[in-house]
Parts: C-alpha cells; structure tokens; sequence
C-alpha cells in the first residue's frame, strides 16, 4: 500500500497536459517546465522543446483559452543563433521565468556557454517580437526572478547564484535590487534550504503580489543515497521589506509522485518557474515540468497556501 500526504497543490486529473507528442512542428524528446503568464485573457506558456533532429532546444509560445488545451505558435521565440545579440552565449533556451511590468513582459533565461550560466532578459509586448533587452547575471546564475513592481522605489528580483564543486553542492536564494532592470546590486542572502525536502538547494519564481505579502513559490532539492528529488514549496515576503520572510511553509506544496514525475529524463522532478493567481477567485495555478519530460498542471486555493505559510504548517 502507497501512503500520501494530502498537499495543497492538486494535480489536474487529465496530467500531463503537455506531452512531446504534442508538439506538431517535429519529432519531440522531451518539453521542458515552461514559462507562464497571462495575455489578452488567455494562458501563455513558454515551452522549451528538445526535438529529436536539433542538439540545442528551442521555446515555443503556446497560448490557451481554458487554461488546459493550449495551441503552439509555430515559429519558436527563442533558438541558437550565433549572430543574434548575445551570440555564443545563448545556447539552448530553456527555464524561462516571465514578469509583467505595466505593458512590457520581461523575460529571463539562462545563457548557457563555455563561460558559465549567465541570465539574458528580453521583452515583449505581443509574444510575438521578443527584444533583447541585456545580460543581467553573471556566472553562475541560472534564475533571476523579477518583482512585477517596483518596491520604494527601486526593482527588486530574486537570485540562486550555484557553487559547482562545492561538496555537496549549494543553491541559496538571495535578493538584489537595481534603478533599471539592468543593473544590479545591494545585494543580500534571502534563505537557504531548511528541511528535509530541500536541503541540497532551493531556487525562486516569479514572485506573486497578495494582499498579505509577496508569496514566493520556491522549488527545493534533496538527494539520498540513490536518487535526486526536486519538490515545491512557498514562503511569504514582506510588501514593504521583501528581503524580509514573514511566512514559510515546512512541508512541501507538492512533490514527484505520479508515474509521469518519476520516470523520465530527470526522475523524480516537478520544477516550476512561475504561478498564474487570480486573486478574484483566490486560487492559484502552477505548470510544472514533470520528469523534465512533460508539463503538468496543479492548482491550489490562495487562500490556504497564505495562511499555511503565516502557520509554519
């Protein structure tokens, strides 16, 4: 008999909502944890696809009016293109994290290269035409994450600066601040890992404005001696003081529990990059990679990851 702990994320009963069968352009292997947002009433996902003729993966708009059945632009948004802005460095586009700013949506993603894992922004108006904005993380840094406001007077974003060769490997979350969105700096350590589910490293998201505080949707890492696992979790900033937590949930909002979780490219891995709220309905909405294979849909009550984060449950 399997045990479960009942979470406060709940998976869609038809997961996984994206497969690599359905992507129509190519043959695919895999389709990463996307980006995710809203757009003129609909869902936007950012879907990074690795198909099986091309050695870089490429991401793909897809756009949906329900939220579940989404439909693919057919030109990819993102691609290696060593004559574009960021030439060499950007490699294989995947993990992209998406802000909305009054009308702009930014968007920042890992530049893979010979040099390290840098952060490259872009934005967009349409998700149509995606402008180079610049290179706004050193190596390495794989996941800027944007407040969508400013916060007294200054932007603020989150990182997870990684420490490769460290034994065993680290991933803390810290806080910056910039007057532009390119440059950084007062730069302070946020948190580290802190129970069982994330004690390897634990990485940010895109940070979601509620009345009680900004709630962060974090994803944590922990290894045994046989197996890697990737779980989600939340904590709570202060509106005024977001290098402040007020809340923080210790148990995990979900973790890899189902077939299509365990086994694929990377078992045992939901990893999300953003969360989609409605603060009408009080609900949240979180797309997750699922194996690093498939994408996944778990939506929760607002309202209760709030209160579990201020409860320390």
């Amino acid at each position: 008999m399997r045990f479960r702990k009942e979470t406060l994320l709940k998976r869609f009963p038809e997961n996984p909502i994206i497969t690599p069968e359905d992507f129509p352009f190519a043959p695919a292997d895999v389709v990463f944890n996307p980006g995710q947002t809203t757009y003129k009433g609909k869902t936007i996902l950012l879907v990074s696809v690795l198909s099986r003729n091309r050695p870089y993966a490429e991401t793909y708009v897809a756009e949906s009016s329900d939220g579940i059945h989404f439909t693919f632009h057919e030109k990819p948004a993102f691609f290696r293109d060593p004559e574009k802005k960021f030439g060499e460095y950007d490699n294989h586009p995947i993990d992209c994290r998406v802000t909305k700013i009054g009308n702009e949506y930014y968007i920042v993603r890992p530049g893979n290269s010979e040099m390290g894992c840098i952060g490259l922004m872009y934005k967009t108006n349409d998700f149509k035409s995606f402008e180079p904005v610049d290179i706004v993380a050193l190596p390495d840094n794989r996941v800027p994450c944007i407040f969508p406001e400013k916060v007294n007077g200054s932007y603020v974003r989150l990182d997870r600066p990684y420490n490769h060769g460290a034994s065993p490997e680290r991933g803390h979350i810290w806080i910056s601040k910039s007057p532009d969105l390119i440059h950084w700096g007062q730069h302070r350590f946020l948190m580290k890992g802190f129970t069982n589910w994330c004690w390897n490293k634990i990485g940010p998201t895109v940070p979601i404005k509620t009345e009680k505080g900004w709630l962060e949707i974090i994803h944590g890492v922990s290894s045994s001696c046989s197996t890697v696992s990737y779980s989600l979790g939340a904590v709570l900033l202060d509106l005024e003081d977001p290098g402040k937590i007020i809340g923080r949930m210790e148990s995990y909002l979900m973790t890899a529990e189902e077939d299509y979780e365990q086994n694929g490219r990377c078992p045992n891995v939901v990893f999300a990059t953003g969360a989609i709220a409605d603060l009408e309905k009080r609900s949240l909405r979180v797309y997750y990679g699922a194996g690093d294979t498939c994408i996944g849909l778990a939506e929760g009550d607002l309202d209760e990851i709030i209160n579990a984060c201020l409860k320390g449950l």
